[in-house]
């Protein structure tokens, strides 16, 4: 059986090293906290006024602020700054905290989309960061996707719950 992680690089067309290059330079310490606040607040501003109802619906049960707060922090944490995320929510767990949603295939290039423009217009970002930190996104919402199609495996086409909460690492 094919492991998340080689699906997510199959299907995302970015190899692990890629994915990763994000450890070998602390972002956090580069591009600071506002930096990562202003990536998340663009982002999330163009997922709530995203033209497609069927993408908005999928955070229709999310406050735009929570979900801006988690995403800073996931970030921060992940690329090298302080846990604020798992202090506040625990374990990151991304799969299991994505289980209620359904993360496809369209719904993660939706997702990149608005995340690649948020890039884009976050001035504060040099090229080098915001192609680490593109091919890091774009393998980790292959992985979600990855994890979504394992957690529905012998399960009905509608299925959205699953039992799996790995976090993407070199090693998943």
């Amino acid at each position: 059986m094919q492991s998340l992680q080689a699906k997510a690089s199959e299907w995302s067309g970015v190899n692990q090293d890629d994915a990763f290059a994000i450890d070998d330079a602390n972002l956090f310490q580069k591009l600071g906290l506002r930096t990562f606040i202003s990536l998340s607040t663009n982002f999330y501003t163009r997922v709530y006024d995203d033209e497609e109802e069927w993408f908005r619906s999928i955070f229709a049960r999310s406050k735009k602020e929570d979900a801006i707060q988690n995403q800073y922090e996931f970030f921060v944490q992940r690329m090298g700054g302080p846990p604020l995320y798992s202090q506040r929510k625990g374990h990151p767990a991304l799969i299991a905290r994505h289980r209620p949603f359904p993360v496809t295939h369209r719904a993660a290039e939706r997702w990149l989309h608005h995340m690649q423009q948020a890039l884009e217009s976050t001035p504060d970002i040099d090229a080098d960061s915001k192609l680490r930190m593109l091919n890091f996104f774009r393998h980790t919402a292959f992985f979600l996707v990855a994890g979504d199609e394992l957690k529905c495996q012998n399960q009905p086409p509608s299925c959205k719950h699953g039992s799996s909460n790995q976090l993407p690492s070199k090693t998943s």
